[in-house]
């Protein structure tokens, strides 16, 4: 039995999104240029008739992990946990202690991480330390350059 995956609706939507085009607008550029690259003669020695095909099958394979992560996918409402903490999907504010630089990220899966976005997901070292802590709460995060210390000042 496959795994839920934790996702926030806009995961959703996104990979949603993605499916469809993928269905649509991939599909029928991969059918046709394996149409074209056919009418170029014999197959057994036409390279692009042979890439064309490498990416069908790469096309496919990404269309059916997306069904796959979508049939599984379990949508969690955003926001901070009921007693204030930071959960999945919460906007979490911190300040570095060291540098003073506060931040905001919002605490997301993997698959949606984009840390220039502020997206960052609970598996890495900083969202796992931030996931179920607390405003006025400290958490340390081993990072290579050290030891960071970070005050939460806001979830939401």
């Amino acid at each position: 039995m496959a795994e839920s995956r934790l996702m926030t609706i806009e995961g959703v939507e996104e990979l949603r999104a993605e499916l469809h085009r993928l269905e649509t607008e991939e599909r029928a550029k991969v059918v046709e240029q394996i149409k074209t690259a056919r009418e170029w003669g014999d197959l057994k020695e036409n390279s692009e008739y042979h890439a064309a095909k490498d990416a069908q099958s790469r096309l496919e394979t990404r269309i059916l992990r997306l069904r796959e992560t979508l049939l599984h996918a379990e949508v969690v409402v955003a926001g901070a946990g009921t007693d204030g903490t930071a959960r999945f999907g919460a906007t979490v504010t911190f300040e570095d202690e060291q540098g003073g630089q506060s931040q905001s990220v919002r605490l997301v899966a993997s698959h949606e991480a984009d840390p220039a976005a502020g997206a960052l997901s609970v598996e890495s070292p900083i969202g796992s330390a931030l996931n179920g802590s607390g405003v006025g709460q400290v958490v340390e995060v081993s990072t290579p350059k050290g030891v960071r210390r970070l005050r939460v000042t806001a979830v939401s």
